[in-house]
């Protein structure tokens, strides 16, 4: 099993607590249960160890927007459930919505008996940090960040997202008529300039193979939980003559695809295949596999594995990362180049961006 750290998100005004036997409260929360249950086949789950009497409590707290988002969040809680299907473990979430939420909800958890402590996202970094020093006994895993002194009650996962990112810009830069392509970010931070620059550097690759200048425009939200916000932002690019906008912004994010609906242009989508939102205009999404990366790391903690003091970097060599499989909006040709290009940047021979400066040194090498 691969031993990985996940990053801690903030917790909102609204808390929700679910083992796998519980009632829920909707629909979407029942489809997310047996999605979750559906795809546990592996890697082989260890159950309870005998003799343990206690039931180990595994929680994700989300850092911004709610377990629902479509995308990251819903893709940890699904790591979870599949973890509770296939061991027996309990399992509860946290949401975050409110400046404040983060470490109450953490507290939170803990107080319940909180075992392991997940965190979703970027930016709930030193708000952990601070609850792993104060908290010896409990376990913490945070997705998206990497200490440079890791706690050893701490683990974190980090994917380079710049990788898939490269791949759907380099879709992007092939399909697109306008030659204008739009980026929406949540937040500024360095986790999103990977999608971002990735993104950039593979609109570029493709411009320059095909002799053709394509701009990539950017628009940052401020937020990951505002789709309202991303619904404006991507009606402002697509007036500006983008046909194609690629979001890395959580459930702020839906609202971009929501309005490449109704304008008939293309949404990439990001963190989970997010084609069944709009079939006919999500070009392809940015995979990032949270799901995996949750389960497999709770799973090594109920073992007894020593999870702690370490951070695990995950891409397309581990098969982490990558792209939806479906290309039914454009064509087999540019489909089977990406995967060339895929191949290149898994043994290494291609290396994606991850921030402007790198961006800048990539353009001018390519």
């Amino acid at each position: 099993m691969i031993v990985m750290s996940v990053g801690l998100a903030g917790c909102g005004s609204r808390t929700a607590q679910q083992d796998t036997d519980a009632a829920v409260e909707d629909g979407q929360k029942d489809d997310i249960t047996d999605e979750a249950k559906a795809a546990g086949e592996q890697p082989e789950a260890p159950g309870i160890p005998s003799g343990n009497e206690d039931v180990p409590l595994v929680g994700i707290v989300t850092y911004s927007g709610g377990i629902e988002d479509g995308g990251f969040n819903q893709s940890a809680w699904e790591g979870l459930q599949r973890l509770s299907g296939m061991t027996g473990c309990e399992t509860k979430f946290l949401e975050s919505y409110a400046e404040g939420d983060l470490q109450k909800n953490i507290h939170s958890l803990i107080e319940a008996g909180g075992d392991l402590c997940w965190g979703t996202g970027y930016g709930c970094e030193e708000v952990l940090l601070e609850e792993a020093k104060e908290h010896p006994e409990t376990s913490f895993a945070i997705i998206d960040y990497a200490y440079e002194d890791t706690p050893s009650n701490m683990t974190g996962v980090m994917f380079r997202a710049q990788e898939s990112s490269f791949l759907a810009g380099y879709v992007a830069g092939s399909v697109t008529e306008t030659g204008k392509i739009g980026f929406v970010g949540g937040e500024t931070n360095e986790v999103i300039d990977q999608f971002q620059y990735g993104f950039q550097a593979g609109v570029l690759y493709a411009g320059r193979e095909s002799g053709r200048d394509i701009s990539v425009e950017t628009a940052y939200a401020g937020t990951f939980s505002d789709s309202k916000k991303g619904r404006e932002l991507a009606d402002e690019l697509y007036g500006k003559g983008c046909d194609i906008v690629f979001h890395a912004a959580g459930e702020t994010g839906t609202g971009v695809i929501e309005a490449a609906r109704e304008a008939g242009k293309y949404a990439i989508g990001v963190d989970k295949d997010q084609a069944y939102l709009a079939p006919s205009n999500v070009l392809t999404s940015v995979l990032k596999d949270v799901n995996t990366a949750v389960y497999r790391v709770s799973c090594d903690f109920i073992s007894g594995e020593d999870i702690g003091g370490k951070t695990v970097e995950l891409g397309l060599a581990e098969d982490a990362v990558g792209l939806s499989e479906d290309h039914s909006l454009y064509s087999d040709e540019i489909y089977d180049k990406m995967l060339s290009l895929k191949d290149e940047i898994a043994e290494g021979k291609l290396v994606p961006p991850a921030s402007g400066e790198e961006y800048d040194s990539f353009a001018e090498q390519n």
